[in-house]
């Protein structure tokens, strides 16, 4: 019997490991803080005004739990002041206010400015809706958080939430 010599096989070139993104401050608090606060991160859901749609706002309500935060929600219908003296009451790091009516130029300041008239102007206020860009921006000059916008995963929301404790709140 002849032996017959077996050819190498071909090996198929390797192919790079994929680039992983670099990681920003908010994507690093939100996976590994350096120093993990010593309680939950409280948020107040709220749904100012007249508007009547409420699922966005219960979706991200329900994310934020499963991502380890205390949520209240208040539901539909709520006044700035009543948004404001729930969040003094319950004693939240922050508001989160749900706005599809285009009233977000009215009701983000006139929250903001009660929380401070208040003694709690160390709140974050933030939250999403219907916004443009340029009032997102002029929203951001009177001190309020990050906006997003229809379809932003919540995924970004918790990491900016985690981010902005892990600067603000004592550990």
């Amino acid at each position: 019997m002849k032996a017959v010599k077996k050819k190498p096989a071909k090996r198929a070139a390797k192919r790079p490991a994929p680039k992983k993104a670099a990681a920003t401050p908010a994507t690093r608090a939100a996976t590994r803080p350096d120093v993990p606060l010593s309680r939950p991160i409280r948020v107040l859901v709220a749904k100012p005004g007249l508007d009547g749609h409420d699922r966005g706002a219960k979706v991200v309500a329900a994310a934020l739990r499963d991502a380890g935060m205390e949520v209240i929600y208040t539901g539909l219908h709520q006044t700035p002041e009543m948004i404001v003296a729930a969040a003094v009451q319950e004693d939240v790091d922050v508001v989160g206010l749900s706005i599809l009516s285009g009233a977000h130029m009215t009701l983000f300041p006139r929250v903001a400015a009660l929380l401070k008239d208040a003694g709690r102007a160390d709140v974050l206020v933030t939250g999403g809706g219907i916004i443009p860009k340029e009032d997102i921006a002029s929203l951001g000059k009177q001190g309020v958080g990050k906006l997003f916008g229809p379809g932003t995963p919540t995924g970004d929301l918790i990491a900016y939430i985690r981010s902005w404790a892990q600067q603000h709140l004592r550990p």
